[in-house]
């Protein structure tokens, strides 16, 4: 296990992360957390590592992009002074040039992506111990689908952005490819985007495989 005794564990980014958690503070009793991953983990860390005492914090917020990230960093992840990370942003920087086209206004491309979350990243690394980045995803088996194939190019810069920082990566769209062998897209998540317990459960076991979570404890 790659927390350590009493760290502090924060999450932000969209809807997923979000999933109805606390405002403004997402953290403490009365699912705070939310009904999603966040809360899953927190709860497998409690349940199998009670010893650790790890603090879980959860700041998603609801349609946000990378955009919407740098503009609350400072109060949402940088004063929060977590030990530990986790990033999981892109579905809407890409969602919106699908479902709005022609509001460009709210499109977040490829380039600003990239060059707003490398940004983010290098300057909290020294503030942190660790950060996790997870790339976004789009439930769509059919890798030709335009719009899985953009959204794996932004996971594609993610994973690259990890590599350049030296991050933990979580590759959520690996992690749902499997399922998708076996299950049709709207099994686990009706629009593709929003996943159901079983997504939920997938995107916390893929964290929690990245930070080295004994399963077999």
């Amino acid at each position: 296990m790659k927390l350590e005794q009493g760290q502090k564990l924060l999450f932000i980014g969209d809807s997923i992360t979000d999933c109805e958690r606390a405002k403004p503070e997402g953290e403490g009793l009365f699912a705070a957390l939310g009904k999603g991953y966040v809360s899953f983990v927190d709860g497998l860390l409690q349940a199998v590592y009670p010893e650790l005492g790890i603090r879980v914090v959860n700041k998603g917020i609801n349609g946000n992009t990378v955009r919407d990230l740098k503009n609350r960093w400072q109060e949402d992840v940088i004063n929060q002074k977590p030990d530990w990370l986790s990033i999981m942003i892109g579905i809407n920087d890409v969602w919106r040039q699908y479902d709005t086209p022609f509001i460009k206004d709210w499109h977040v491309y490829l380039e600003e992506y990239e060059e707003t979350l490398r940004k983010l990243v290098t300057e909290t690394k020294p503030f942190v111990k660790q950060i996790v980045l997870m790339t976004p995803f789009y439930l769509e088996s059919n890798e030709q689908d335009q719009m899985r194939r953009s959204m794996d190019q932004y996971g594609q810069v993610v994973r690259k952005i990890a590599d350049e920082t030296n991050c933990l990566v979580v590759d959520t769209q690996v992690a749902f490819n499997t399922v998708l062998k076996d299950l049709y897209s709207a099994a686990i998540a009706w629009d593709r985007v929003h996943p159901s317990t079983a997504g939920h459960m997938v995107l916390a076991r893929s964290f929690l495989k990245e930070i080295g979570f004994d399963w077999n404890r």
